[in-house]
């Protein structure tokens, strides 16, 4: 017997182990199929598909989802970034941290078997993690969903060795559900899925930057504030990297917003202060730093007394 039929066959075993366990979500969305905003089937035929080598279902996966995003990286290039070969396997920081490291936005879906299948439905493959085992033995495997059928209960995946696996809704229900229904896509700057929300978009725009060309993390920025124009941080963040691009005039607008939202939000007062200093209106800046004083808490207080001193020192001269 092959290494790939025994590969094949411990995968058919596992998930007839795996099938004992209910299924509320599979329930809950046949039950409501008519009303759901989506079409019935869908499938994304030309993401590309990488047959795995044992256990490294992780690198090739995320080759999957990154050339789909016209990333050209294969599970070769990958396998250094995410797989740990003492565990065998990758662990979602890797993966989020290989995404970011190839321009893309690691954002992680809500746990909702809805979601994921609309966000497949808008185009876009999703990375999911399942385990094929059970709880106390557990058999940790990445795929990449592709389709779904409604009509007939089944999602279409890229896993492992087979590059179109059909299986009921229910069966990858049960899977996905001991992996705590993890499922992460690849956005480019200026994507934003059906369902997103703000925190984890949030989130990992904040984490994209760090690596990210100035124009991308000001675009991934944009795109979330034009979803969410008054979400508190996403202002700030777009502000901080205004800022750090040397532009405090566009900066000081996002602070400005945050403080006629948020009046007693210190760090958006000590920033708007700051950027006041640096654009010639140290007047200005004297009282928005007095505030944001008056509302420090002990860490903070440090860095806004010397905002303050800044900007009345600026007003002196």
């Amino acid at each position: 017997m092959t290494k790939q039929l025994r590969l094949c066959l411990s995968l058919i075993v596992l998930l007839i182990l795996a099938g004992c366990s209910a299924t509320p979500q599979t329930h809950a969305l046949l039950q409501l199929q008519a009303t759901l905003p989506m079409n019935s089937e869908r499938e994304l035929v030309d993401v590309p598909f990488y047959p795995q080598e044992e256990y490294q279902c992780g690198p090739a996966a995320l080759a999957t989802l990154l050339n789909y995003s016209d990333v050209t990286v294969s599970p070769n290039e990958l396998t250094p970034r995410v797989y740990v070969p003492g565990r065998k396997g990758s662990f979602q920081v890797e993966m989020q941290a290989a995404t970011r490291h190839y321009q893309r936005l690691a954002y992680p879906l809500e746990p909702s078997l809805e979601v994921l299948l609309q966000t497949v439905d808008a185009g876009y493959p999703v990375l999911v993690l399942q385990n094929l085992g059970l709880e106390w033995y557990p058999q940790w495997h990445y795929a990449v969903v592709v389709g779904y059928d409604l009509d007939k209960g089944s999602i279409i995946l890229r896993s492992g060795l087979i590059e179109r696996y059909e299986i009921s809704l229910k069966l990858f229900e049960r899977t996905w559900s001991r992996g705590k229904n993890w499922a992460l896509v690849a956005l480019k700057p200026g994507q934003l899925p059906p369902r997103a929300d703000a925190t984890p978009y949030f989130l990992a725009a904040a984490a994209f930057e760090s690596q990210a060309n100035a124009e991308d993390a000001l675009k991934a920025w944009q795109t979330g504030l034009a979803h969410w124009p008054d979400h508190k941080e996403m202002l700030m963040g777009y502000g901080n990297q205004l800022y750090i691009q040397g532009d405090p005039r566009r900066a000081g607008q996002q602070y400005r917003r945050i403080t006629e939202l948020h009046p007693d939000y210190a760090p958006a007062l000590n920033n708007l202060a700051q950027t006041l200093i640096d654009t010639g209106q140290a007047a200005e800046a004297v009282g928005y730093a007095k505030q944001a004083v008056e509302l420090a808490n002990e860490q903070e207080s440090a860095l806004y007394r010397e905002t303050l001193e800044q900007a009345e020192k600026a007003k002196a001269e």
